[in-house]
């Protein structure tokens, strides 16, 4: 079977999941709690400020009504010094009221990041996968600022916005009733429009962040495969493929724009309105001796005082409904976390064994079947195949990282699944061919394996690996790596990633090709290296180059999902199978005459 024709063992991507309303709502009523003082003095400060903006229409009509009475000049005086006093203080509290309500949204801000970093690191590789990069991080920096946002703007000024148009209908409640009802009446278009765009905004939000997750994952995966997309010629349809996504951001994004453009004439019509009719219905009153002309006036300054509020609460309304999908997204992230094992069972011994496993991706059929096979303490494995065959599936199982539909995989007669992540990376580790330098130093990278290792550790392990080029640095172990500093190049980073394992001293080691990037011979001596550090402990190896195999104790065939061969290098070829046929390609030679 050649490598075109192998059946492919990667799952199909596909998006994170979004929490529903209920977790949505118990996660804003969460933040909430969490700092509940700074929010009940962020509501007192807002209702003080609203109800010291209330006295100065009013003081208006009582100015109004007292010049028409012929009062004195002085009388008039103090009535205008108490509107500026009132503005003044509604200034202050309103200015607390902001700084209070910043401070409440970076903490809120602050809590969500540290909680997606947790849940997304907590998050199994396989889910990842699935999803693909591009959704997890669009949830991390797009979704996140959106509801930054919110919290440091939107929510703290429709939280103003909502007091004082709450303390401004009362305030005309209460200079006539009739006047209250007939703006409560002009302002119902605005009820309508607003009930007509939220019961269709939040899909269409949810639709623009999963249509932008989308691009994101496109363009990535694009990027990242630049160097095969140009060697294969696939520029056009790549291209094609990015149209695709830009053009359902542009029809998603679209949609959004035109549910705004219905609601805002809706509500600047619905602005009018009132003013219109309490000018007109208290005009009449006014002309039958009913009401006051200085009541009159500040009804209608309170209702045109009424539509800045209500432009706040409208104009973020859009913002509100973006945060509310995308705190959906991000909330939908706890759902793809898995609980933590609560086993408190260890192993009786580091022995492997995987018993009649079959796995599959959420979308095909199986790509393992009926897997048996036992891993003995100490042991050696190689496991070979052509491309496609289950290698690094199985792998992944023996690991830990993916868990079998039926059968079972155990280290010491538990399953690797009921063990709990630290607890497990004792017994084993997964070493592939991708590999990640973080940023800061050669020492701190190292340090993720083990945060206790002296600098003596630390060398120890880099001169296990064949990693002597840390000793050329200018400031050794201190020397930072990444833009600013020193650039590993793909061996450099991968030895940094083995140096990490040596230091992390499981007892069972997986390597998938885990010296694929190094050359030839840079390998050989790194994988004798780690042989030779990792003595007495258990190796499993998969990988293309057979001189692995040749050396381990026993070697494992994968064909098809299906452990087709397994024994010493020797007993194999001599069978003249499978394994004697790829080592015979690998070598060059010619299969004997049957």
């Amino acid at each position: 079977m050649t490598a075109a024709s192998a059946p492919s063992t990667q799952p199909t991507a596909r998006l994170l999941p979004v929490a529903e309303p209920s977790r949505v709502r118990r996660a804003a009523l969460r933040l909430v709690r969490q700092d509940g003082r700074a929010f009940a003095a962020m509501i007192v400060l807002n209702a003080l400020a609203a109800g010291a903006g209330l006295v100065g229409p009013w003081l208006l009509g009582r100015i109004i009504d007292e010049v028409k009475d012929g009062a004195p000049v002085a009388s008039v005086d103090r009535l205008a010094l108490l509107i500026l006093v009132c503005a003044l203080a509604q200034l202050v509290l309103a200015r607390y009221a902001a700084y209070i309500g910043h401070r409440f949204g970076e903490r809120a801000l602050a809590r969500i990041r540290e909680q997606f970093a947790d849940r997304a690191l907590s998050l199994p590789a396989a889910v990842i996968e699935r999803a693909g990069t591009g959704d997890l991080m669009t949830r991390g920096t797009t979704d996140v600022a959106a509801i930054g946002a919110t919290l440091r703007d939107a929510g703290p000024q429709v939280l103003i916005a909502g007091v004082q148009s709450v303390f401004i209908l009362g305030a005309v409640f209460t200079l006539d009733p009739l006047l209250g009802a007939c703006a409560v009446v002009g302002l119902l278009g605005i009820w309508f429009a607003a009930r007509w765009y939220l019961r269709r905004a939040l899909t269409a939000y949810l639709a623009e962040g999963a249509a932008n997750s989308a691009l994101a994952e496109q363009l990535a995966a694009t990027a990242a495969g630049a160097r095969t997309v140009e060697a294969f010629g696939l520029q056009q349809h790549r291209i094609t493929e990015c149209h695709k996504h830009i053009e359902a951001c542009r029809t998603t994004r679209n949609h959004t724009l035109f549910l705004r453009s219905v609601l805002f004439p809706a509500v600047d019509i619905s602005y009018v309105l009132p003013v219109a009719s309490v000018l007109l219905i208290g005009g009449t009153l006014y002309t039958h001796d009913r009401m006051s002309l200085g009541a009159v006036v500040a009804s209608a300054l309170y209702l045109r005082q009424l539509s800045q509020p209500l432009d706040t609460i409208l104009q973020q309304m859009e913002q509100l409904q973006s945060s509310r999908a995308s705190l959906a997204r991000v909330e939908g992230l706890g759902a793809a976390t898995h609980a933590p094992p609560t086993t408190t069972a260890t192993p009786a011994d580091d022995r492997i064994e995987v018993t009649d496993a079959h796995y599959a991706y959420d979308e095909g059929g199986d790509v393992l079947h009926g897997v048996d096979l036992t891993v003995q303490p100490g042991e050696r494995l190689a496991i070979v195949g052509p491309s496609g065959a289950g290698k690094t599936t199985l792998g992944r199982l023996l690991a830990g990282m993916a868990t079998p539909h039926t059968g079972s995989v155990t280290v010491g007669q538990i399953p690797v699944a009921d063990l709990d992540p630290d607890q497990l990376r004792r017994h084993v580790v997964l070493v592939t061919q991708e590999h990640h330098v973080f940023l800061g130093t050669v020492r701190d990278n190292l340090h993720i394996a083990s945060a206790r290792a002296t600098d003596a550790e630390l060398r120890a392990a880099l001169a296990a690996v064949g990693a002597q080029w840390t000793d050329e640095l200018p400031e050794g172990l201190d020397t930072d790596l990444g833009h600013e500093g020193h650039r590993p190049d793909g061996a450099q980073a991968q030895q940094l990633a083995l140096a990490r394992v040596v230091l992390a001293n499981p007892h069972t080691l997986i390597l998938d090709e885990a010296t694929a990037l190094l050359d030839p011979r840079t390998a050989r001596h790194t994988e004798q290296a780690l042989a030779a550090v990792l003595k007495g402990r258990t190796v499993i190896a998969i990988a293309h180059r057979l001189q692995t195999a040749h050396d381990a104790d026993r070697v494992a065939v994968m064909e098809n999902g299906r452990l087709t061969e397994l024994g010493t290098h020797t007993a194999l070829v001599a069978a003249n199978g499978t394994y004697a046929a790829l080592w015979r390609t690998w070598h060059g030679e010619q299969p004997p005459a049957g």
